[in-house]
């Protein structure tokens, strides 16, 4: 007789795990199908997320890079690079979000205006903090 609850337990363990995966399959092509249509009517928001990827990979190969030298005397260096990578990435993220429908109220020059402005005040102070 205990044979039975066992086959049962592991009959609801893989109907549990099967219902997981058909929800996360769905919630990715949700995300996906969302993602498609914003990008649909506004290419500029698909470059932004090609460059958001792109610091993404540099601040891991920069990373990858001082874990394989295991040295600090390019610290300030990989500081100053890291630090760029993740600023840059926020500032576009703010763009990007200010470039969307649903942010109405700034108009899209001034939102680029202060992404530049950003851009730069960021860029000069990590090349001041490089020395």
């Amino acid at each position: 007789m205990t044979p039975k609850p066992k086959k049962i337990a592991s009959k609801t363990t893989t109907s549990a795990a099967n219902t997981i995966t058909q929800d996360f399959k769905e919630a990715y092509r949700l995300a996906l199908k969302s993602y498609q249509d914003q990008v649909g009517y506004n290419p500029r928001l698909k470059l932004i997320d090609i460059f958001c990827v792109f610091l993404v990979v540099i601040a891991g190969i920069q990373t990858l890079f001082m874990g394989l030298i295991r040295d600090t005397f390019p610290f300030n260096a990989f500081l100053a690079g890291f630090i760029v990578c993740v600023g840059q990435f926020v500032l576009l993220v703010s763009l990007r979000l200010q470039l969307q429908e649903p942010f109405e109220g700034v108009p899209k020059n001034r939102a680029f205006g202060e992404f530049v402005i950003a851009s730069l005040i960021l860029h000069f102070t990590t090349l001041h903090f490089i020395n």
